[in-house]
């Protein structure tokens, strides 16, 4: 049996000899077949990546666009759409996107178009209300004749401020000439008893039936809802013009100093005005490539030039 073992066993050791005397040259085989594997394999993943690179850059480039359809249609562009191409899931979502869109911009157009048709209409029969007014006898009440006269007049300054509202919301064209900002908020401050003047001349381009409109709401929204004085200040900056509009009164708080800006928003306790003087001075000033701000005890309104 020993011997039997040591016959079966010979050619064993002899191979593991011959493959510890070969040991090095083995090692560097593997080495070298270790590399040539790596090689190959990363020219696989190289030929892949390169040909799926347009596949993956056309479906990433499309939903770039759909990305830049949708921020459009957030910042107001409710005419955005985005190209629809192919046939896959992008393009479904391309096209759902279009017609969200489409659906957004007729229900917004309409309801601007009926808000001023009807604050247009509103201007006959209140046409007529002033007519009889001017007419009543002599005999009338003349406290009661006032307040008439002043509310068809607030009314008259409502209709106004939304119909103006709407032409800025429609994207209608506005005046680009020079005007004197400086001229213009001494004319509107000579309307108001305690309003004070201050200020550089400074000459922005844009539309002065607008920019006169802009800076009387702030005046009237520091009468109604501050205390005298109002100080009302022009200054120029690197970027444009600022015009600062400041009151005595307790100040806007801070939760509040956005909200203001809203359409139809009103202060509680507020009894006077309709809440959309400063919605109004906001869009106006964006036309003009500015911005409206509230700073808690003023507003500031910022013009390009």
């Amino acid at each position: 049996g020993v011997l039997a073992l040591l016959l079966l066993g010979a050619p064993t050791l002899l191979v593991a000899g011959v493959v510890a005397r070969n040991a090095p040259e083995w090692a560097g085989a593997v080495v070298l077949v270790s590399i040539v594997a790596a090689i190959v394999i990363g020219l696989i993943a190289l030929a892949v990546g390169v040909g799926a690179y347009p596949v993956v850059r056309r479906v990433t480039r499309r939903l770039e666009t759909l990305k830049s359809g949708v921020e459009a249609l957030g910042a107001g562009d409710f005419a955005a759409r985005v190209r629809v191409e192919g046939r896959d899931e992008v393009a479904t979502l391309a096209e759902s996107f279009n017609r969200a869109a489409a659906r957004i911009e007729q229900l917004v157009g309409a309801h601007r178009t009926l808000l001023a048709n009807a604050s247009h209409e509103l201007r006959t029969p209140l046409a007529r209300i002033r007519m009889g007014v001017e007419l009543m006898t002599e005999q009338a009440d003349p406290a009661r004749k006032g307040a008439l006269e002043k509310d068809i007049a607030e009314l008259d300054a409502l209709i106004e401020e939304i119909l103006t509202a709407s032409r800025l919301d429609a994207g209608a064209a506005i005046g680009a000439e020079p005007v004197d900002l400086l001229a213009l908020a001494a004319e509107e401050c000579a309307r108001y008893e305690e309003a004070e003047l201050d200020g550089q001349p400074a000459a922005v381009r844009g539309d002065p039936r607008l920019l006169r409109r802009l800076i009387r709401n702030l005046l009237e929204n520091a009468r109604r809802h501050g205390r005298p004085p109002t100080e009302l200040k022009i200054s120029r900056t690197e970027k444009g013009v600022e015009i600062h509009v400041r009151d005595h009164g307790d100040g806007v708080p801070e939760a509040e100093r956005e909200r203001v800006f809203e359409p139809f928003y009103r202060r509680a306790g507020s009894a006077e005005g309709a809440g959309l003087g400063l919605a109004l001075v906001r869009q106006i000033a964006r036309r003009h490539g500015g911005e409206a701000r509230c700073t808690g005890e003023g507003f500031v309104v910022t013009l390009g030039t």
